[in-house]
């Protein structure tokens, strides 16, 4: 449908996408019997006799079309084409040359100026109100699209806002990087991917004897995964021990569950969630800081790596079922026994599977090899780690997936 009607360039409805149009022409009487035509349908009409001077009048009105004549001294109206296109900025105004050429490569050099049609001198009034109603549905498609993508923008940035508010509270799940127990440390790294991410990192304590230590990655990303990391925050938190899943009170006091029961208590509850798609890989790691001993379960995650205070890292665990994804899944507890000076690294797969120049992974056998050069302690190494692995990848530093590790550096018996 016609944004006018037949007989006139009166909208039918609404306010009219043209209704203000400028004509340039060094001709005087050219310039008089186009505006005459214009007016006569209605149209507020200004007019130019140069380049120059209708650059000043669009600065002044902005005009919804120019009618503007190609062959004109000094500017002509390919350049002034370019200079309108660049002054009118984000508004946009449709553009008619008038022209007596029909050379192909003389029509394509317009097009490349900026021009939408192109109106053969003398001009048919029939055919340039056709063009003015064609340039109207082009206008009106232009500004609805432009409102539409304004309310886009709009909600893009609620969006945006919601998480970049969210990204604050996923960083407060890891509210201290680093605590030291005893003679012995536990670091945390957490780099979400975008704004909040589907990886989380922990460690909580009831004593100075003991420490529990995990890293999980929620499947997929997202705001989804990142609420599961919420979740899973509240159920293996150290502020509130009471509600934390993993620690069992008695009557002189708490205990660490065992790894494998802290898992199948996560697997029923997230199994028996109606509704939730999502599930989790884990490692999780209990150690006696006295003896050095560790009891860990690996529910699907990457092995955790054992650093060797002499040189040298081996891997352990060979895998296990996610949580969240079986119905009474069971989980097996690992032992391994640390020395002074002995570390283990929990991590997530966003480590491993992180792509090289080449396109191949870095695999276990890479991140053995990045985690025995890294140097320092503490988030120092974990910082040092991260930043390593970026300068490793095909993408520099931004990466793929979430990158989360918890490091525990086994000191000894604090004299």
């Amino acid at each position: 449908m016609l944004p006018y009607a037949a007989d006139s360039l009166e909208p039918r409805s609404g306010q009219a996408p043209i209704r203000r149009v400028l004509v340039v022409d060094d001709s005087p009487l050219q310039l008089k019997i186009l505006s005459s035509m214009l007016q006569r349908w209605g149209l507020e009409v200004s007019q130019a006799q140069s380049g120059a001077e209708a650059l000043q009048v669009c600065d002044r009105l902005r005009p919804d079309a120019v009618l503007s004549d190609w062959m004109m001294p000094g500017m002509d109206g390919l350049e002034f084409c370019r200079r309108f296109r660049t002054q009118c900025g984000e508004r946009y105004g449709y553009f008619i040359l008038l022209t007596s050429k029909s050379d192909k490569a003389e029509i394509a050099r317009g097009l490349d100026a900026g021009a939408d049609d192109f109106l053969t001198k003398p001009v048919n009034a029939g055919e340039l109100r056709a063009r003015i109603n064609a340039g109207a549905r082009i206008l009106q498609m232009q500004r609805q699209l432009s409102a539409t993508l304004g309310r886009l923008q709009a909600a893009y940035d609620a969006v945006d806002r919601d998480l970049r508010q969210a990204r604050t509270i996923q960083e407060a799940l890891v509210p201290r990087r680093s605590r030291r127990i005893g003679a012995s440390q536990v670091s945390l790294l957490l780099k979400p991917c975008g704004h909040v991410g589907g990886d989380l990192v922990g460690s909580f304590s009831h004593c100075e004897r003991s420490v529990g230590l995990y890293s999980i990655d929620v499947s997929g990303h997202g705001i989804t995964s990142a609420l599961m990391t919420a979740r899973i925050a509240g159920l293996l938190g150290g502020d509130f021990p009471d509600q934390n899943i993993a620690l069992e009170r008695i009557v002189h006091g708490t205990l660490f569950r065992p790894p494998e029961e802290v898992a199948r208590r996560l697997n029923d509850r997230l199994v028996a969630d109606p509704g939730v798609e999502e599930y989790l890989t884990m490692a999780y790691a209990v150690a006696d800081l006295d003896s050095g001993k560790v009891e860990l379960v690996q529910a699907g995650h990457p092995p955790p790596l054992l650093l060797h205070a002499g040189g040298g890292a081996d891997f352990v665990g060979q895998g296990g079922l996610p949580v969240g994804l079986i119905p009474g899944a069971r989980f097996e507890r690992l032992s391994l026994q640390l020395r002074p000076g002995d570390r283990l690294l929990l991590y997530s797969d966003g480590i491993t599977e992180a792509l090289m120049p080449d396109g191949r992974q870095l695999d276990l056998a890479g991140l053995r090899a990045l985690a025995l050069e890294v140097q320092g302690q503490g988030t120092e190494y974990l910082d040092d780690l991260f930043w390593r692995l970026t300068q490793r990848t095909r993408s520099g530093v931004r990466l793929e997936d979430d990158v989360s590790a918890a490091l525990l550096e086994f000191g000894g018996i604090q004299a």
